[in-house]
């Protein structure tokens, strides 16, 4: 391989998904296949190695060390899917090591725990599992070099992750890895082979895949002279120290890139937290007074012009969305005009409105909230927005719970229930239907701009997921555990859905939804007390149109990062052919 050559270019072809270890797995596909070192005319053929290996085996056997093995039967062409270098023989992996699954023993976790307390370090040996070590234990089975192969819980079809590997020394196995002797092979080159060898149609099972140990024994295996075997294990391991310097290298510019996004997104918020006080009025002035000096200095977020920078990676363009809500739903991502009704004017007719609501729906309209709830805020906002909470801007109500008089029958209607509503959209592919009784749909129906909010399960990861409701099914309802919030005005709807939806919005709920048993659940009344601060309805408007403007953008970088992936993963593979060009041509010279 022309290391220079590859690490020249690695710059370009590292935003290539998992370049590194496509990397690794293309030197590996090189070497099983006879491509990465050079034969030599003056090696032992591997047809003459597997007669040694034969007789060393009836030896074996002679001398009650192994039991006698069934006879393996030929490698059919169209097993080795790649045509045989010179000198190579086909065989099974049964012909050429010893299988000791005999002597594996499992030993769970607590007893192992028991066995190693208070030993020394030195007295512990190391217990291995499907694909790695998984502990320690005080005694051992094996003191030897060992492959271990995975019987079940293994990737057996990640081509990217090994389902092999070697072991030496002092060692307790478990039975969910074959263990296998290698005879008069390398059993670093036999691990090689194993973590190559496609296992499409050997392994069973649908959540976990197992190989037993007949369908082990029998993979045909491509088998190089032993000296080449060893040439080929010391240039593996020789370009795997590569392959670490160029990991190495792409982890330290990707903790650069991460820290230079952290810093960007962590600056342009300015974060304040979100501890709760009050604020009277001589306060409240002097907060007005120094938001009015910074809006005086208002500019765009210079991180707009910069955004194809700072995301090249799916989990930068989620922190870009995340910052566009937050700068948005703190006044700071458009710009505030003096003309704007302010929101305190707002509020009073949002106040009327929402008892209109009410009084149509048959409801009764009472504040479950104190005055004094009405002076916490959590954050600095504009001079012209006003603190605020849901109830009194919304109308708050639970939903119908599925009893036996709900089953349907004649007077069905669909409903959302938990499964239809994520952060930000419903998925109403699947709907369950409620049976209502004569009168309940137009309290229960849902109407356009009806924010939709999840109960939770006790989970802080499902608190307050809300969407809008778009008016997407005719007459359709909501379970109980979907809290329905219908705006005074369904122009304020939108913007309440982004701050929602918001980090800012979610720890609001959380640490309203917190028990004291530790778990995480909404109900009508703590929602009604959720903190909403409310812009001037013409400055949502410029928000929401804001907002949808720069998600616009970030669902085009996400397209662009495809489309970057796809062509560095690409250009990835011509940069190896070009790498390896000298050997693959020396190669097939040979092969000739």
């Amino acid at each position: 391989m022309n290391a220079e050559y590859l690490l020249k270019h690695f710059d370009r072809i590292a935003e290539a998904p998992d370049a590194v270890p496509r990397l690794r797995r293309f030197i590996l596909d090189l070497a099983v296949r006879g491509k990465l070192v050079e034969q030599d005319p003056g090696d032992e053929p591997a047809a003459e190695l597997l007669k040694r290996i034969q007789a060393e085996k009836v030896k074996l056997v002679q001398d009650g060390k192994i039991k006698e093995q069934k006879k393996t039967g030929p490698v059919s062409a169209d097993e080795v899917p790649f045509a045989l270098p010179r000198r190579w023989s086909n065989t099974r992996l049964a012909a050429i090591s010893v299988c000791l699954d005999y002597m594996r023993e499992p030993v769970n976790g607590n007893e192992r725990d028991k066995r190693i307390e208070g030993k020394a370090v030195f007295e512990l040996i190391p217990y291995f599992g499907a694909t790695q070590q998984q502990g320690w234990i005080d005694d051992y089975i094996f003191d030897e070099e060992l492959v271990l192969l995975g019987e079940d819980g293994v990737p057996f079809f990640d081509i990217l992750r090994p389902k092999a590997y070697v072991i030496s020394g002092k060692s307790w196995v478990n039975n969910h890895a074959h263990v296998f002797r290698g005879t008069l092979v390398s059993n670093q080159f036999l691990a090689h082979w194993l973590n190559t060898f496609d296992y499409a149609g050997r392994v069973v099972g649908a959540t976990r895949s197992k190989l037993n140990q007949a369908r082990a024994l029998d993979i045909p295996i491509s088998l190089p002279p032993l000296a080449e075997q060893r040439r080929i294990v010391a240039k593996v391991d020789e370009l795997m120290v590569l392959c670490d310097r160029l990991a190495a290298a792409q982890n330290k510019r990707e903790q650069r890139r991460d820290r230079l996004v952290s810093a960007s997104l962590h600056q342009l918020q300015n974060e304040e937290g979100l501890t709760p006080r009050r604020q009277d009025a001589k306060e409240e002035k002097e907060v007005d007074e120094k938001t009015l000096g910074v809006l005086a200095s208002w500019r765009e977020p210079v991180f707009l012009q910069d955004m194809p920078r700072l995301t090249t990676r799916p989990e930068h363009i989620m922190a870009l969305r995340r910052t566009i809500l937050n700068l948005a739903v703190r006044g700071r991502l458009v710009q505030q005009d003096s003309n704007d009704e302010p929101a305190r004017r707002f509020l009073a007719d949002l106040r009327a409105d929402r008892a209109q609501i009410g009084e149509r729906l048959g409801l009764r309209i009472q504040s479950t909230l104190a005055e004094s709830d009405l002076t916490v805020c959590l954050f600095a906002i504009p001079v012209s927005w006003r603190w605020t909470c849901l109830d009194e801007c919304f109308l708050v109500t639970g939903g119908i719970q599925k009893t036996p008089k709900r089953i349907p029958r004649t007077n069905a209607f669909s409903y959302v229930g938990v499964a239809n509503v994520y952060r930000g959209r419903l998925d109403l592919s699947q709907l369950k239907q409620f049976e209502l009784l004569d009168g309940e749909l137009e309290r229960l129906r849902l109407e356009v701009d009806d924010i939709l909010v999840v109960e939770g399960n006790g989970t802080a990861s499902e608190i307050g997921r809300c969407a809008r409701w778009n008016g997407e099914i005719i007459d359709c309802i909501h379970q109980n555990h979907i809290i329905r919030c219908r705006p005074a005005n369904p122009a304020i709807s939108r913007f309440t859905e982004l701050y929602l939806n918001s980090e800012i919005g979610v720890e609001v709920m959380k640490q309203l939804a917190v028990t004291s048993a530790g778990l995480y659940n909404l109900s009508v009344g703590k929602i009604r007390r959720i903190r909403l601060p409310l812009p001037p309805l013409a400055e949502q408007h410029r928000i929401v149109a804001k907002v949808d403007e720069l998600m616009a953008v970030c669902d085009q970088l996400e397209a662009n990062l495809t489309t970057t992936q796809t062509d560095s993963r690409r250009l990835l593979e011509a940069v190896l052919r070009d790498a390896l060009a000298p050997a693959l041509e020396a190669a097939a010279c040979r092969i000739q």
